[in-house]
C-alpha cells in the first residue's frame, strides 16, 4: 500500500449534474510527499475547490509550501504591494504573517498574539462598507449579502494566482443567517454565518447561449490600473457581482503611478490545464474595456459592466452557489483559474474568526480559449 492510497477524495454531492468540490481526507500537511501531492493537484483540476479535513496543526511554512507547489516559480504574494497603498479596499481586510510574509491573517475581532503578531484587530468585510444599498441594521444578524464575487489577482503587473489556499483557525460555532440577493428576482440562500462562497466558472460558462459562448471565448477583458485603488469611492451591486456606475472611480492622475506596459488585458474565458475545460473567468469589479475580436475596444464602463453582468449573473444563482461550511482546521484548497468566489456573513464584534490565507502570482497568465 502507497502513501498516497491513504488519501480519499470524496465528490461533493452535485446540484446542478455538474461535479463542484469535493472533500479529501487521509493527508497530513505538514508532511505532504509527491505523490500525494499529484493527487491533490488531480483533484483540484478537476473539483475546482477542494477542501482538505483536519489540517489545524498545518503551519504557515507548510501552507506556503502548499501554494508554491501548483506553481513553483512564483514566490511573491498574489496582490504584490497592493496591500501597502492604504486607499486600497484590500488594505484593512489582510494582515501579513511577519516569518511567513506570504501568508496573510483574516478575519474577525481582537487577538492579543497571532503568529508574530500583537494585539491585532481583524474586520470581516461588511457588505454596508462596499455596497450601494444596504440590508437595514435592525436586520443586520438574520440577513446578509456576497461581499464581492471576484477572483484573487493584482489584475497589474502581476498574473493571476493559479491556486489559494485558506485555513480556518477559529471558526464561531453557531447560528445562520440568509443570503438575500436583493436583485428583485426574490432569489435567496440560507447559509452558514461567514461562509466563503464559490461558484465554478466552467458551469457558468456552459450555461450560456451558443452566442454568449462564441462572444466570450473571442472577447478579451482590460482591468483598470491599480483597480483596488481605482475602484476604491465606487460600489457594488447587491448582489456583489461588479459596481454600480456612478461616476466615483478614481481618474488615472488620482491613482499611483500607472505604466501602461503593466496593465493587464487578460481572455474572457481560461481554460483548465488537465482536463481542457473553459471557464468564464472575469472579476467583475476590476472590468474597465472589453476588446472585441473585430478589434473594437468598448470603453464606456456603464454598457461594459452591463455586458459583462448579463453574462455572469445565472452563474450565481442559489442552485449553482457552493456556501462552504467551516471547521476549525478545514483547508480549502480553489482553482483560482476557474471559479469566483466571496466573502459573507454579517458579525458581532465579540465572534471571533481567524483564517490564513496563500495565494501566488502566477509565472505565466492564464491560457485562454
Amino acid at each position: 500500500m502507497t502513501v498516497a492510497s491513504n488519501i480519499k477524495v470524496t465528490p461533493l454531492p452535485p446540484t446542478d449534474g455538474r461535479s463542484f468540490g469535493a472533500i479529501v481526507t487521509g493527508v497530513d500537511l505538514n508532511k505532504l510527499n509527491d505523490i500525494e501531492f499529484q493527487h491533490l493537484r488531480a483533484a483540484l483540476y478537476e473539483y475546482t475547490v477542494i477542501v482538505v479535513k483536519d489540517q489545524a496543526a498545518c503551519t504557515p511554512a507548510a501552507q506556503y509550501a502548499l501554494t508554491n507547489r501548483f506553481d513553483p516559480a512564483s514566490t511573491s504574494y498574489g496582490h504584490g504591494k497592493t496591500l501597502d497603498t492604504k486607499k486600497s479596499i484590500l488594505h484593512p481586510d489582510l494582515k501579513t504573517i511577519p516569518h511567513q510574509p506570504q501568508v496573510q491573517v483574516i478575519g474577525n475581532g481582537h487577538l492579543d498574539s497571532f503568529e508574530g503578531l500583537t494585539d491585532i484587530k481583524l474586520k470581516h468585510p461588511h457588505h454596508a462598507t462596499f455596497h450601494a444599498t444596504r440590508i437595514p441594521a435592525e436586520e443586520d444578524e438574520h440577513f446578509t449579502r456576497f461581499y464581492r464575487w471576484h477572483i484573487d489577482a493584482a489584475l497589474y503587473d502581476l498574473n493571476p494566482p493559479r491556486a489559494t489556499t485558506l485555513m480556518a483557525v477559529r471558526v464561531p460555532e453557531g447560528r445562520t443567517q440568509t443570503l438575500r440577493y436583493d436583485d428583485g428576482t426574490g432569489d435567496e440562500l440560507t447559509v452558514p454565518l461567514g461562509t466563503t462562497a464559490f461558484v465554478s466558472g466552467y458551469t457558468m460558462y456552459d450555461i450560456l447561449s451558443d452566442d454568449d459562448k462564441a462572444f466570450a471565448r473571442t472577447t478579451k477583458v482590460e482591468y483598470a490600473p491599480h483597480p483596488y485603488v481605482w475602484m476604491s469611492s465606487a460600489r457594488s451591486r447587491s448582489t456583489g457581482l461588479g459596481l454600480v456606475s456612478e461616476g466615483k472611480e478614481l481618474s488615472l492622475d488620482q491613482l499611483p503611478p500607472v505604466d501602461e506596459s503593466k496593465i493587464q488585458v487578460l481572455p474572457m474565458v481560461w481554460k483548465n490545464p488537465v482536463t481542457g475545460r473553459l471557464a468564464l473567468q472575469v472579476h467583475p469589479s476590476a472590468v474597465r474595456k472589453l476588446h472585441l475580436a473585430d478589434g473594437t475596444v468598448m470603453d464606456e464602463l456603464r454598457e461594459v459592466r452591463d455586458i459583462v453582468y448579463l453574462l455572469q449573473r445565472p452563474g450565481i444563482a442559489p442552485e449553482l452557489v457552493y456556501a462552504h461550511d467551516w471547521e476549525e482546521g478545514d483547508m480549502v484548497i480553489f482553482n483560482n483559474h476557474g471559479c469566483l468566489h466571496s466573502v459573507v456573513g454579517a458579525f458581532k464584534e465579540d465572534e471571533v474568526r481567524v483564517f490564513r490565507q496563500c495565494n501566488l502570482a502566477a509565472s505565466a497568465a492564464p491560457l485562454g480559449a
